[in-house]
């Protein structure tokens, strides 16, 4: 199996887990966060529905700088709602495999640079970038159910049954 078709896999078996915990945000919950030390619900949220976007900026640009020296450009207007939320991450998962179906196995080997202010924090080949990017939507899922088991919310299965759900997914 090629790299594209792995990550094109991958894709459509994380969204549908994060689709289906997304399902679950309660829309009055935005600025809650379970510790001081803790990231917003709302923020974490979010991020989950919007990660695979991530995707298609490593398969399309060479660089991100997550600290631009001339301040960040991004806006990013808070989602409250889980019609929301579920919808950002279909435009985020279409984008990503938009970006996916059009990358050669040759372009995934090449070089990309993670920046803060303009230093390399990390210089990868690509696809590693992209299966630690799945990584790391996993791990902010995982966190987001736990807020939301907190919160009192249902908990969605993801790769087995949870306390509210007996399905796997």
């Amino acid at each position: 199996m090629k790299l594209g078709e792995y990550f094109l896999s991958e894709l459509d078996r994380e969204a549908n887990r994060s689709r289906a915990v997304l399902l679950h945000v309660p829309a009055d919950k935005y600025d809650w966060k379970p510790h001081d030390k803790s990231m917003q619900f709302g923020y974490l949220s979010d991020m989950v529905a919007t990660i695979p976007s991530w995707v298609a900026m490593i398969v399309t640009k060479d660089e991100l700088d997550i600290a631009p020296k001339d301040g960040s450009r991004m806006k990013n207007e808070p989602k409250t709602t889980s019609d929301a939320l579920v919808k950002a991450l279909d435009a985020s998962v279409e984008a990503a495999r938009a970006a996916l179906k059009g990358a050669s196995e040759e372009h995934f080997n090449t070089p990309w640079q993670l920046k803060a202010g303009g230093n390399v924090v990390q210089a990868v080949p690509r696809y590693q970038a992209v299966q630690d990017t799945f990584s790391h939507w996993v791990h902010h899922r995982g966190q987001m159910t736990v807020y939301l088991r907190l919160l009192g919310a249902k908990v969605a299965a993801t790769y087995g049954p949870s306390g509210d759900e007996q399905v796997f997914r």
